[in-house]
């Protein structure tokens, strides 16, 4: 006769712990993971897009660099012109920046000779440019990269570029927020009615991670309204720390749990125990990403800043 054992109900309920407890542990490894993910600030670097550094060997190479490398996101800027001079003498405009290469046009250069690394405007003056043509622009960047593209935006200040364009400078916040409205919208629906007239807008745009340049209050209510985050340029980890409380605290009223922080600043490299203590503290203030902004004469020394923040930068933050 064969028999039959039946489970033993002290082994089925041990089991039954054993089980359990996996599970909180995959739960809790899971979680330290993902928090110490977070903890780690992103380190990026610029790219000049003007002056000497603007030709297309320079600039290509120095992106190879940056893709081949370990830094995170590679960031550019935007300007249209400048006047022979600028009124108030704020700085001597046409010797200092030279040529500059437009950052779309830019951004799909890289996209086409890059793999790996994220690439954006820091930033583009949306005011500049008409809402549907840059839509079409960063829709055509995101499908030729893969999506890597960050869109880093700004309403502008040189009124002379804006004169030059027939807009008036007082309307510039009105059309910055009219194109992030157009960017969401066309974000959900290829389907778009522009002027009265419905158009099909494709390829539909993949919409990236917009940040929000600028210091003005109006920065974080546009922040919190559009952007993954904010953009802040040249502020020191001192001034850096209160903002980002004071935009989490904004944020969170408004229903949104995370905003990130993208600090632009050039770390002193020549002094690595100051650059060090700098790229921490950028860190302890609550950015999410630092951007080392130097300057660069040759490849060779656009490499050697990249080495120093892979050495000494990186495994810190």
């Amino acid at each position: 006769m064969v028999q039959i054992s039946t489970p033993n109900i002290q082994d089925t309920v041990t089991l039954d712990i054993w089980y359990t407890l996996i599970k909180i542990y995959k739960c809790i490894i899971t979680t330290k993971f993902r928090l110490n993910r977070e903890k780690n600030m992103e380190l990026a670097i610029n790219v000049r897009n003007w002056g000497p550094t603007a030709t297309v060997e320079f600039i290509r190479d120095s992106v190879l660099v940056a893709d081949e490398s370990s830094m995170d996101a590679l960031w550019f800027n935007d300007h249209l012109c400048f006047p022979p001079f600028i009124a108030d003498n704020f700085y001597n405009v046409p010797q200092t920046m030279g040529s500059i290469i437009d950052p779309l046009s830019l951004a799909s250069f890289i996209a086409g000779i890059t793999k790996r690394i994220k690439f954006g405007t820091a930033v583009l003056v949306l005011p500049y440019r008409e809402k549907i043509v840059t839509t079409k622009m960063i829709a055509s960047i995101q499908q030729l990269s893969n999506n890597r593209f960050l869109l880093g935006v700004g309403p502008g200040y040189l009124e002379e570029e804006f004169n030059a364009l027939g807009i008036n400078l007082k309307d510039r916040g009105k059309i910055t927020n009219e194109t992030l409205d157009f960017l969401l919208k066309a974000s959900k629906d290829s389907k778009i009615i522009s002027n009265g007239q419905e158009i099909l807008l494709e390829p539909k745009l993949t919409l990236p991670p917009i940040y929000i340049g600028q210091m003005a209050k109006v920065a974080f209510d546009r922040t919190i309204r559009f952007g993954r985050g904010w953009m802040p340029v040249s502020i020191s980890p001192e001034e850096l720390g209160p903002k980002v409380i004071e935009l989490k605290k904004q944020a969170k009223a408004a229903g949104r749990d995370k905003i990130e922080i993208i600090a632009m600043k050039t770390l002193p490299l020549d002094d690595l125990e100051s650059a060090k203590k700098m790229a921490i503290a950028y860190k302890d203030a609550g950015a999410t990403q630092l951007v080392h902004t130097q300057g660069y004469e040759t490849v060779d020394h656009y490499c050697q800043i990249i080495e120093k923040l892979e050495k000494y930068i990186k495994p810190l933050i």
